[in-house]
């Protein structure tokens, strides 16, 4: 053994210590550190060590030349895309994943599989869907999607006399994917699948919505017959808005469609009894896609992948090796996604379910609604601003009532970056920015802190 791995492996519990004491560190001074540190300068990539020197240097090396520049993603005001941080059990399960490092795909080392499989009821139980859905792990929301639009292409070859998986995606000639507002995702997996971002079909929202109109979508699905994929959305990312799933779901009658969710983050408002309407009808959908770092506070990467068609599912993705489980009744999971490996990703996800259960993450997602409605209050108070659409949820889309051109607006996210991160955005042609609460730290004090730097830098620019 290499003489430095040799001695790091004699030290080990002090170096784990070490490596303690700097990630309590760093997660203790959250509220001290700017939100987005100033860029530096791009320097020199460092050459490749030809001879190491041991952990304990790596770890000096880390904390001198790189952790200054990270963001403080994992804290309270890290308000930018739809971030949630780790929960201190999610965090501890994640350290036990990498400890433990199991690759939970196979039956032939079955505690890791059994384990995902358990954490998986429990998101079922906590988002309202029946057994009738069937669940796998994935590392995001776009492999989530993917996945789910993966077995919807193989439905559509069932619907039609072929198999996609088998024959190519060729062989089920032009085909429709319709929704209303889809997330960037969608037309990214529908390239990936090999159906093309041109079958994306856009359909009309209510007015002054994100939300699906359902009669014209009706129209849609009427206009060429055949079976077609309609991706709904329980959550928008600019306003949060959510399509009427109950009233999609009452089209089946008279088309004949696969219905895939994207509820990403918005399945969590069913944890809320003020919000659970939101996602009434989830459970109508034959997939969806959830995203569990975001507000279920767990490290990236995880999200988990519903479907009630587990037998297509395995059709598309089963993977013929000696070494691999049989598919049977209960198809190892290296059968069902993309991956012929992954991460213990689960335990993470077991870990801040088993610590905090139903009601500590309805409590999170309840703060963080709050937390929302009251910047949404602050920056309809002050002249500067203006409000895109009502917060519906965890999400204020707002921008400067006078001239918000991408300019002013950048020049605003940039000066406030080390107090709070909102990111960019256009909403029915207008430029501007959007906060996202989804980090279980978040209080109302942070709220009034992110206010008080948005007012102050808008008077400012103005």
């Amino acid at each position: 053994m290499d003489r430095t791995l040799a001695a790091d492996l004699a030290r080990l519990p002090d170096l784990l210590d070490a490596t303690r004491r700097a990630a309590a560190e760093a997660l203790a001074t959250l509220d001290e550190r700017a939100v987005v540190p100033p860029a530096p300068k791009p320097g020199e990539p460092a050459p490749l060590p030809v001879r190491g020197t041991g952990t304990d240097s790596a770890l000096a090396a880390f904390r001198e030349r790189w952790e200054p520049r990270l963001s403080a993603s994992a804290g309270p005001r890290y308000l930018g895309f739809v971030t949630g941080g780790a929960t201190p059990a999610a965090l501890a399960g994640d350290w036990l994943t990498a400890a433990h490092d199991q690759n939970s795909n196979s039956s032939m080392d079955g505690a890791g599989q059994d384990l995902e499989r358990e954490t998986v009821g429990w998101l079922r139980e906590l988002f309202g869907l029946s057994d009738a859905h069937t669940g796998t792990f994935v590392s995001g929301a776009t492999m989530s999607n993917t996945t789910g639009l993966a077995i919807a292409r193989e439905w559509l070859g069932e619907r039609l006399g072929v198999s996609p998986a088998e024959d190519g995606a060729a062989a089920l000639g032009p085909v429709r994917v319709v929704s209303g507002a889809p997330h960037s995702s969608i037309a990214k997996a529908l390239s990936f699948l090999g159906l093309g971002r041109s079958s994306l079909v856009r359909v009309p929202t209510l007015p002054g919505r994100e939300a699906v109109d359902p009669a014209a979508l009706d129209r849609a699905l009427a206009d060429t017959p055949g079976p077609a994929v309609v991706v709904a959305n329980a959550g928008t990312v600019n306003t949060v808005d959510f399509d009427d799933l109950t009233a999609i779901a009452a089209l089946r009658p008279r088309h004949d469609f696969w219905l895939h969710t994207d509820a990403a983050f918005g399945a969590f408002a069913a944890l809320s009894p003020d919000h659970a309407h939101l996602t009434a009808g989830l459970d109508a959908s034959d997939s969806v896609c959830v995203d569990l770092h975001k507000w279920l506070n767990v490290p990236y990467d995880s999200a988990v992948q519903f479907t009630r068609r587990r037998d297509l599912q395995a059709r598309v993705f089963q993977n013929a090796a000696a070494y691999l489980g049989p598919l049977g009744e209960h198809p190892d999971l290296v059968h069902l996604t993309p991956e012929n490996s992954h991460r213990l990703r689960a335990l993470a996800a077991w870990f801040t379910l088993s610590a905090y259960g139903r009601q500590g993450h309805r409590e999170i997602v309840e703060r963080n609604i709050a937390g929302a409605r009251a910047l949404g209050a602050a920056l309809e108070e002050d002249p500067a601003f203006t409000l895109l659409a009502p917060v519906r949820l965890n999400v204020v889309c707002f921008t400067l009532a006078d001239a918000p051109d991408p300019a002013r607006l950048t020049a605003l996210r940039e000066a406030v970056s080390a107090e709070v991160f909102v990111t960019p955005t256009v909403h029915e042609g207008t430029a501007g920015l959007r906060a996202a609460f989804s980090n279980w730290r978040t209080t109302q004090a942070d709220v009034r802190r992110a206010a008080r730097a948005l007012c102050t830098a808008a008077r400012e620019i103005a």
